[in-house]
């Protein structure tokens, strides 16, 4: 085991380019399973979420080189070996509910998938994916295996297209009826879709693939059987969570950062609200600058929201840089209902935050009247000290680093695996950016701050 050693109070300063996206990638290997023929891609980040997807396909009989210098991976599944997940890979991330929509068209045989992982941050059901596979022609149900539970699915008859209109616009259940649609006979229309930037690039993928599918502007998907598949070449777009992240790292330590490969057209939402709080940014033609022009300016209200709203993944850092700012904000978590659960540990750290069940935001989300605290109001600016900490999840990690960067003492950082899951060479990029971070086999045991899941 290795911790983080952060000493703050340095300015951010320098170039760094922004990674593959960690949410485009692990998809895209997935939906590589559709056909038999050869998909290369490129700016595939070096990750632990990738190796598991890795391991996943390579499970059932996919061909993989990876040249991880060059982060080019060449995948080719020419034969299913196995329609089998292990059970160790029960909770390992979200991909392997994903494996159904895309292994019904290729087999007749009972595909076996285990529970869904991932970070807690509250409830992320299947029910969704499981309605709209069961209106294509799946049959799709739950069994308690040894430990653990698995799902169990087949289309011994085929699936045929339909209708099917999504009750909240999820990222899964969007790419996992798209995947199905692709050999489900005739066509298939998905409404109230989901439309991240992933998923668009997905369908570029998959149109490059040979699959006939177009998106209108009301968030409706239109899928075509497709019996013809084509060898593909890919770049997978830049991670624009990653990008936002360092972009506000750069900002709250009052420094300036070029971030090589940030895509505007992805974060036109986020960068209204940098404009909103006083923040500092260029577009160039080949990514994003990010700096420090004065002082950050509180009074905003974000609500997190489906693209192209504000991502609730831009949200914990955002609220990190909140508490730098003067004044008081709220921000509304719409998406997930356990999502502030790292705040805890941001107040012990010194922020101020006080969280709220009711929903202070234009609209009532989903989480109206159910007791989640899914509101915060913070004040800043606040003078944050270091702490030891153990990071409880993927992007409430990234936060107590920016948070550690503003503290001028050192903070320790355990549970790096949820950071290795999503940032790709974090420890060298700040670095080279002028932070005081190494990674460290701890010396002695140490006490720290567990934050609430």
């Amino acid at each position: 085991m290795t911790v983080l050693k952060i000493q703050g109070g340095v300015a951010l300063e320098g170039n760094v380019k922004a990674s593959g996206a960690k949410n485009a990638i692990t998809k895209l290997l997935v939906a590589s399973l559709l056909s038999d023929k050869r998909c290369t891609f490129h700016n595939v980040p070096n990750i632990a979420e990738v190796e598991i997807t890795v391991d996943l396909i390579q499970e059932i009989g996919t061909e993989v080189h990876w040249d991880r210098a060059e982060g080019v991976m060449e995948v080719t599944t020419k034969e299913l070996k196995s329609v089998y997940i292990p059970q160790r890979f029960s909770g390992s991330n979200r991909i392997p509910i994903l494996m159904i929509g895309a292994l019904l068209g290729r087999t007749d045989e009972d595909i076996i998938v285990p529970t869904v992982g991932g970070c807690n941050i509250g409830k992320r059901p299947i029910d969704f994916h499981i309605q709209a596979l069961e209106k294509l022609g799946a049959v799709i149900e739950y069994r308690e295996m040894k430990k653990e539970g698995a799902y169990f699915a087949h289309a011994h008859y085929g699936l045929k297209g339909a209708v099917i209109e999504l009750s909240y616009p999820s990222v899964g259940a969007t790419e996992n009826t798209i995947l199905a649609a692709v050999r489900a006979r005739g066509t298939t229309v998905i409404k109230n879709a989901a439309i991240e930037p992933e998923i668009m690039d997905l369908i570029l993928f998959l149109q490059k693939l040979g699959v006939i599918i177009t998106v209108d502007v009301d968030r409706t998907i239109r899928v075509q059987q497709t019996k013809e598949f084509f060898d593909v070449e890919h770049t997978v777009i830049t991670d624009r969570i990653e990008a936002a992240s360092l972009g506000m790292a750069a900002i709250s330590t009052k420094g300036r950062v070029f971030i090589e490969g940030a895509e505007h057209l992805h974060m036109i939402t986020f960068l209204n609200k940098l404009r909103e709080v006083g923040a500092g940014f260029e577009v160039r033609k080949n990514g994003i600058e990010f700096f420090y022009k004065g002082p950050l300016k509180g009074g905003l209200h974000v609500e997190t929201d489906v693209h192209p709203g504000f991502m609730t993944d831009w949200q914990q850092p955002f609220v990190v840089l909140l508490t730098q700012a003067h004044g008081t904000s709220v921000v509304h978590e719409t998406v997930y209902e356990n999502r502030f659960g790292y705040t805890e540990t941001l107040k012990s750290m010194g922020a101020d935050i006080e969280l709220f069940t009711q929903c202070l935001g234009g609209k009532e989300c989903r989480f109206a009247s159910k007791n989640f605290h899914h509101s915060l109001i913070v004040k800043g600016p606040s003078v944050l000290s270091g702490r030891d900490i153990a990071i409880p999840d993927l992007r409430a990690g990234f936060a107590y680093v920016m948070a550690a960067l503003l503290a001028p003492e050192t903070s320790t950082l355990s549970n790096l695996h949820y950071l290795d899951r999503g940032y790709e060479n974090l420890v060298s990029k700040l670095t080279s950016l002028g932070a005081n971070v190494e990674r460290v086999k701890p010396s002695i045991p140490q006490s720290v701050i567990f934050a609430p899941k």
